[in-house]
């Protein structure tokens, strides 16, 4: 068995079948183009990436894309894991019908990022969001006492407009966080960060305008990214692809099954606060 070498990458290239590698495939996604398919929990995408990683048996992984981003930490955490591919097996990324703001922050770290011409993609940028329902508590009579150590122990709290000094402290925040996401994403895809910051105003794009600015490496489909892996791998087009799922929680269940569509106010309910990497209409 000899080995070759692909952007830093060593893989194992086989003389006869015996030798033929799996290529794993995850998929993380949601059922559509809505909230539901937010990214808010990391825990079983690092696990299969880590086991995929030490596995070898395992080649390479195509990472499908679907999303429209989600909470920061997840993302962040998905990314590193990631990277932790390089040096050792390719990862190949392929951006479905939209791969935003977290979605690409993802990408953003594989070996080669494919998109279609339509996909979505892009939305370098970071959101907060805090409903308010102060008014409509005064109107039914309802007043909650709050006791706190400091001036600003509650901000962002529904029950109280929001002060220009909390307005501050939370655009400081997000200034941070959006920063975090630019250097990441000029690390990964070796762009300097000045040409990221003059993306990274939250406009989405298309797989031709990412493919321009550099944000992707080539536009393809889903077969076209697996042909290419197991081109650079030195595997046969027959070479399956297997893809694993994972059982989804029960909060993830609730956020990107019927009960969306049944209940159009429950994506609220049960969205994750904090800060998110998300494209959101």
């Amino acid at each position: 068995m000899r080995e070759i070498k692909f952007r830093g990458v060593k893989v194992k290239k086989g003389k006869n079948e015996k030798e033929k590698k799996w290529i794993f495939r995850i998929r993380m996604k949601g059922k559509d183009i809505k909230i539901s398919d937010v990214i808010i929990s990391s825990e079983n995408y690092t696990k299969q990436l880590k086991e995929f990683r030490e596995d070898e048996a395992i080649a390479g992984v195509i990472l499908r894309i679907e999303s429209p981003g989600g909470a920061v930490v997840p993302s962040q955490e998905i990314y590193k894991e990631i990277l932790k591919y390089r040096g050792v097996k390719p990862i190949i990324a392929s951006l479905g019908n939209i791969a935003a703001s977290g979605g690409y922050y993802i990408a953003s770290a594989a070996t080669k990022i494919f998109a279609c011409p339509g996909s979505i993609t892009a939305s370098i940028g970071v959101i907060f969001r805090f409903p308010q329902y102060y008014k409509l508590m005064d109107k039914l009579g309802i007043n909650i006492q709050t006791i706190k150590s400091g001036e600003v122990k509650d901000m962002g709290s529904p029950q109280r407009e929001m002060t220009q000094k909390e307005k501050i402290i939370f655009q400081e925040i997000l200034d941070d966080i959006h920063n975090q996401f630019i250097k990441d994403v000029s690390k990964a895809r070796k762009i300097n960060e000045d040409s990221i910051k003059a993306l990274a105003d939250g406009r989405i794009m298309t797989g031709t305008q990412a493919l321009k600015v550099g944000l992707i490496d080539t536009l393809g489909t889903f077969e076209e990214a697996c042909d290419y892996l197991r081109k650079i791998l030195g595997l046969s087009k027959s070479t399956p692809i297997v893809e694993k799922k994972q059982r989804p929680s029960l909060l993830e269940s609730i956020l990107s099954g019927d009960v969306n569509e049944k209940i159009k106010f429950a994506k609220n309910i049960f969205y994750v606060s904090g800060p998110f990497f998300i494209y959101d209409k």
